[in-house]
């Protein structure tokens, strides 16, 4: 199972969505705020997601 996803602005004006693995490294999965609620706009699910883990509704 894979970890909440956790806010970070490395700068400011970039707002990044990233996961971190058990040793508390960021995994490969690193997605731009404005992307990531855009597709969200796209999309209707049929399930919902849990807290923290909106990139994996309808799974």
């Amino acid at each position: 199972m894979s970890s909440k996803r956790e806010l970070i602005e490395p700068h400011e004006g970039d707002k990044r969505y990233v996961r971190r693995d058990e040793n508390g490294r960021f995994t490969n999965d690193q997605v731009d705020v404005g992307r990531s609620l855009a597709a969200d706009r796209r999309q209707h699910a049929a399930h919902k997601a849990r807290p923290g883990h909106g990139d994996e509704g309808d799974r």
